[in-house]
């Protein structure tokens, strides 16, 4: 041990014997102070490795490229050769060399701690099978893991009485270029991985570099520098100092050299070591004295080789490894003594912590059997689920909309619905790009059905069915078949093509909603850690977990199913014959297009959809002209509801002086078949006769075909055509008023109290029904599942060997504390 040279020389004679005991005692207590708290570190090391904790325990980081020598020197410091240098190229995690000088070992003794243990396993007794363990642990963790490196260490303990007492984490050396075989990005991986090594403040930086590279063009110089700037905990180790001393001839050369001026700093001292070059099996005795040999020869060629020496003063006690050995020594040692103190504060503070999560896991594996005691508490969490639901309903901004919520693109992928079905247009909904969630995702999809539904015209109709329709209602309704046909054809398109499109809306829906589980359970998660509340954690309980959001998925899918059934219900009875939707007079004198239709969308519900809020809302005019259809009206446009305009009115007026009587379709519907009053010079002078649409038409039903043509295809059959035109227009307005009394008066409200209002007022007797209205046994299942109770008892017994080795470590420190004092 390079700090106990003393035990090693023969005391001198001294005028007073009693001073130089008194000494020599004074020396070794410092040995034994400084031993305890070497071991005291290490077995804390230990446990921070098994257990996961993240102490500021001191320590050594090697850091260097991938031939800078960094293995021989960890071999050299060891005071033996394992071939670590033969699996510098097949490790990829990091090892932590924990050296401890022991007098009594005069063969090393070398273990290697488990993997996710504190226990370390049998010793190895072939230095060369240390090489072999370290590359075979590595393989078996990457092909797990099933990356290219990884950040979770290796540690071997190393006891022998020629090493120091020292820790070393040793890292894989930067490369430029990855291995064959080996993912392209492997040396951003090991730089990325080597960095968060380096970063924690308390530990030493040990950066190696060739002798051969200029400090101007280091490669991994900057490196460092990013991780500490001022080189304040880094030591620089120059390698393979040998291969350079042929370059000095003067003195000014060496001296202008090893004070690396301009590039390290003032304050930034580097050490300069060379090592044997000679890789052949030798003995460990040997080994060490070819080290000692490099250091002399080094010494002796810059004190004779070179015009004038160097300044020895100056530089000598940083040349040649005995001395960066001894310096590493007392500087961790040093390290030690002064993070003791706060060292035993955080062990204080995190035997605490293991002591309440161990009291939560024991009134967990208690709660088990308490039945009682687990329904209160299951019971609280799910009416605290319930509120946050309701709270994200209301509108809510937490957890963050950014990484929660979803787009209407990733809500339409996430739910597996699509498009909207029958929908040819792209139906793009304001505010479509932003993240929402809760009771503002609702209602963007609200408005993303009226859009939709709005955008669906009533579908063209063939002559046939023309035909059968209007034929079948001859004679019927008091001469009203050309209306009652248009009003079956409307009737039928709106079944067809509006069912599917309310089922879609209220899967989306349903969709929407059911993604507010997660969200209250992260709310949740969040309140308690703010709050410090605890008492009703379900946290590890998976069954229940489970069985809750299965109970939620329910409850939901109940809902989409009775809105889908009142949907149908109220489509039903807009859509049947003795509905008047068809003959309302506000409606008959209109020509409804499209785009008017569109326009009568509710007002007060899609005013907060007709400001476009994402940052892609100012669109061409080409663009909004286009996509015009799939907006609501802005405020300052006049809406008219059709059939009540000027032009409307005037029409209607000439509708309510005809009155139809049963329609020939070869005829214009405005020519000779109405009663009509005529009035010269306001006078009533009676009604025109009607002409007989039989006998006109008697010569065409007896044609030499022996039948009638009802719809003629060819140009000179323009009354038959205007005919089947005017039943398709008036079918086309129909529809139009079917769907908007649809949408507008059922649909909207139909939509809102299927859904909203039973999650505000009825979700968590709902959930508490099924998960609570049970027998005892049933309700045990959710908790004591098969192999719960073993997971929870498991978790109990690592708690306590935590708890333990922390106690142990504990104890120590307050032993090193004293010592201190």
């Amino acid at each position: 041990m390079a700090s106990s040279n003393s035990f090693f020389t023969t005391p001198t004679k001294t005028p007073s014997e009693k001073s130089s005991r008194k000494t020599h005692n004074s020396s070794r207590m410092d040995a034994s102070e400084s031993r305890s708290r070497f071991e005291a570190y290490n077995r804390l090391q230990a446990a921070a490795v098994a257990f996961g904790e993240k102490l500021p325990i001191p320590e050594i980081v090697a850091l260097g490229g991938q031939s800078d020598g960094k293995s021989s020197l960890l071999e050299a410091l060891l005071g033996f050769r394992f071939n670590v240098r033969e699996v510098e190229m097949g490790t990829r995690r990091p090892l932590i060399l924990q050296m401890v000088h022991d007098p009594t070992a005069l063969d090393p003794r070398c273990r290697f701690q488990d993997e996710d243990s504190e226990e370390y396993g049998n010793p190895v007794v072939l230095a060369s099978a240390i090489a072999d363990i370290i590359k075979s642990r590595t393989e078996a963790l990457l092909k797990k893991t099933k990356t290219a490196v990884s950040n979770i260490p290796i540690v071997m303990r190393a006891e022998y009485a020629h090493c120091p007492n020292l820790t070393i984490i040793d890292t894989p050396g930067f490369v430029l270029k990855a291995r064959k075989g080996e993912p392209e990005n492997t040396p951003q991986e090991i730089l990325s991985m080597v960095k968060s090594l380096a970063s924690p403040p308390h530990r030493i930086l040990l950066f190696l570099q060739q002798s051969s590279v200029e400090w101007c063009s280091s490669l991994w110089l900057d490196s460092i520098r990013e991780i500490d700037p001022a080189f304040r905990r880094t030591i620089v180790v120059v390698s393979k100092f040998d291969n350079r001393l042929k370059e000095f001839g003067d003195r000014w050369e060496v001296d202008k050299y090893l004070s690396a001026s301009g590039y390290l700093g003032d304050n930034t001292h580097p050490f300069f070591v060379a090592l044997p070059k000679d890789r052949n099996t030798v003995s460990n005795d040997e080994f060490r004295r070819q080290i000692s040999q490099v250091d002399s020869e080094v010494l002796r060629h810059l004190r004779d080789g070179v015009k004038g020496g160097f300044d020895e003063e100056k530089f000598r006690s940083h040349i040649g490894f005995g001395c960066l050995r001894e310096y590493l020594e007392s500087e961790l040692q040093k390290r030690y003594k002064e993070a003791a103190p706060a060292t035993l504060a955080l062990l204080e503070q995190r035997c605490g912590e293991v002591a309440s999560e161990l009291c939560r896991m024991e009134s967990k594996i208690q709660a088990t059997s308490d039945i009682a005691h687990l329904r209160k508490y299951a019971m609280l969490y799910t009416a605290s689920i319930s509120n946050h639901v309701s709270a994200l309903i209301e509108g809510a901004a937490d957890p963050a909309p950014e990484q929660w919520g979803k787009t209407t693109l990733e809500e339409q992928s996430g739910s597996g619905i699509g498009s909207w079905p029958g929908v040819t247009s792209e139906v793009k909904p304001a505010n479509s790009s932003l993240r929402l969630y809760g009771g503002a995702a609702f209602e963007r999809v609200m408005f993303e059905f009226r859009c939709a539904a709005y955008s669906i015209e009533c579908p063209s109709v063939s002559r046939e069915k023309v035909a059968n329709i209007l034929l079948a209602h001859t004679g019927k309704r008091g001469g009203r078949g050309l209306t009652e046909a248009a009003a079956e054809i409307a009737r039928a398109a709106a079944r067809s093509w509006l069912a599917p499109l309310l089922d879609t809306a209220c899967d989306r829906l349903a969709f929407v909603l059911e993604n507010l589980f997660d969200l209250a359970l992260e709310r949740n998660r969040a309140y308690e850690s703010q709050n410090g509340k605890k008492h009703c954690s379900m946290d590890g309980y998976v069954g229940f977990h489970a069985a809750l959001r299965h109970a939620y998925n329910r409850f939901l899918k109940d809902l989409a199913k009775q809105c889908k059934q009142l949907l149908r219900h109220h489509l039903d009875s807009v859509t049947s014959p003795y509905s008047l939707v068809c003959y309302e007079n506000d409606f008959e004198g209109g020509s409804l297009s499209n785009a008017s239709s569109f326009q009568k969308i509710n007002r007060a519900s899609a005013g907060l959809f007709s400001f476009e809020l994402s940052e892609c809302g100012t669109d061409s005019h080409d663009e909004t002209i286009k996509d015009q259809e799939n907006r609501p009206p802005e405020k300052n446009v006049q809406q008219i509801t059709p059939g009540k305009g000027k032009e409307s009115r005037e029409a209607l007026r000439e509708c309510q002086m005809t009155v139809p009587e049963t329609p020939s379709p070869e005829q214009p519907s405005d020519v000779g078949y109405a009663v009509k009053k005529e009035f010269v010079n306001g006078v009533d002078i009676g009604v025109r006769k009607r002409v007989s649409r039989v006998t006109r038409n008697s010569s065409r039903i007896g044609g030499q075909d022996g039948g009638g043509t009802l719809f003629g295809n060819d140009d000179g059959s323009s009354r038959c055509s205007s005919a089947y035109t005017e039943i398709c227009s008036s079918a086309a307005q129909h529809f139009a008023r079917i769907r908007e009394v649809l949408i507008e008066r059922s649909v909207m409200s139909t939509l809102n109290s299927g859904f909203l209002t039973p999650c505000r007022e009825k979700l968590v007797v709902a959930l508490c029904l099924e998960l609570f209205a049970v027998n005892d046994e049933k309700f045990t299942d959710m908790f004591v599942a098969p192999g719960a109770i073993e997971v929870l008892q498991n978790e109990r017994q690592s708690l306590q060997k935590r708890q333990k080795i922390l106690q142990t470590c504990l104890n120590e420190f307050k032993t090193v504390a004293q010592s201190l004092c």
